[in-house]
């Protein structure tokens, strides 16, 4: 499995973004699993609705909240905890809450890649980020 951030999947979806053509061919080569959270369709829907992508905030929120592109995992109290532990702790990093969240559902799927486009995956230490 695979897990996929809001900005692999934004740069996967709308043509001006500079990771586009790198999202859109690692995207359409991928034969592996992909899942996703709540909290990262929460993050994606919020970034098309800004930016003004409405048709596509609603398109892609409905393929993923029907989990017809990817595994929606729902995030539960017990990584929410785990995960503001890792926030609050790393003060030192840039990471979201979300970032966070991410990475502990990541563990408890022991999901070792990550779809994502920032950093901030690559800064966990032990997560291979595709694109390469």
């Amino acid at each position: 499995m695979i897990f996929v951030d809001s900005g692999a999947w934004y740069a996967s979806a709308v043509p001006d973004d500079r990771d586009y053509d790198a999202a859109r061919s690692w995207f359409h080569a991928n034969r592996e699993p992909l899942v996703t959270t709540d909290y990262v369709v929460d993050e994606l829907l919020t970034l098309f609705k800004t930016r003004g992508e409405f048709q596509r905030c609603f398109e892609w929120g409905r393929q993923l909240l029907e989990e017809r592109i990817a595994q929606l995992e729902w995030v539960c109290p017990a990584d929410v905890q785990r995960a503001w532990i890792l926030f609050s702790t790393h003060t030192d990093k840039q990471w979201s809450f979300t970032d966070c969240v991410s990475r502990v559902v990541m563990d408890r799927l022991q999901i070792k890649t990550a779809f994502a486009f920032d950093d901030h995956f690559r800064q966990f230490g032990d997560v291979t980020v595709v694109p390469a």
